[in-house]
């Protein structure tokens, strides 16, 4: 099986499939990491904004699916469960559903996805209040199907799972997705 996960910033997908691979035995194939390497490539800066430019290059250079098609590929190659995070274009989505996987998609209230983000300091995550909501806007609607519009791919999902809550209740949503699955 092969799922994909999107959702909004910081809403806790990176928790999500932590516990796929943990509890499951999935193998994880991440966007941000594939970009972090076409980033050293290029020996460019390491943030947001690079990251969001690179996977616009790739996807208008290579098609709208480019990026998750790569990590598809790689999936394939391996055998048993792969988890696909950050699903962020429309291309990516379809690519996904064309070839059976499933898509997920993982949303909190923005406030407490901030804090998610501040807590967990990454290097694209060092920014102000005002700058994550910005960014989740410019990511969030777009109709160039190279770039991102987590807003479609939302829509695309089979699932979305809300996580307001505490880690136990947002695993325990992702047991009950998985028990539909079976």
């Amino acid at each position: 099986m092969i799922i994909g996960i999107t959702g909004t910033l910081g809403a806790g997908k990176g928790t999500v499939v932590k516990y796929l691979v943990e509890k499951h035995g999935f193998t994880h194939y991440s966007v941000r990491a594939y970009l972090e390497e076409e980033i050293r490539r290029r020996n460019l800066p390491n943030n947001r904004d690079t990251m969001t430019m690179v996977a616009n290059e790739l996807r208008a250079q290579n098609g709208p699916g480019y990026i998750v098609e790569q990590l598809m590929l790689r999936a394939t190659e391996q055998s048993g469960d792969a988890v696909i995070e950050s699903i962020r274009s429309v291309g990516e989505a379809e690519f996904l559903r064309a070839h059976g996987a499933h898509l997920w998609a993982v949303d909190a209230d923005v406030k407490v996805r901030y804090e998610r983000i501040v807590a967990r300091a990454s290097a694209t995550d060092a920014i102000s209040y005002e700058k994550f909501v910005g960014d989740e806007n410019r990511e969030f609607f777009n109709s160039d199907p190279n770039k991102q519009n987590i807003s479609g791919v939302v829509a695309m999902a089979d699932v979305t799972i809300n996580n307001d809550g505490t880690a136990d209740e947002l695993f325990a949503h992702v047991e009950e997705i998985l028990s539909s699955l079976s």
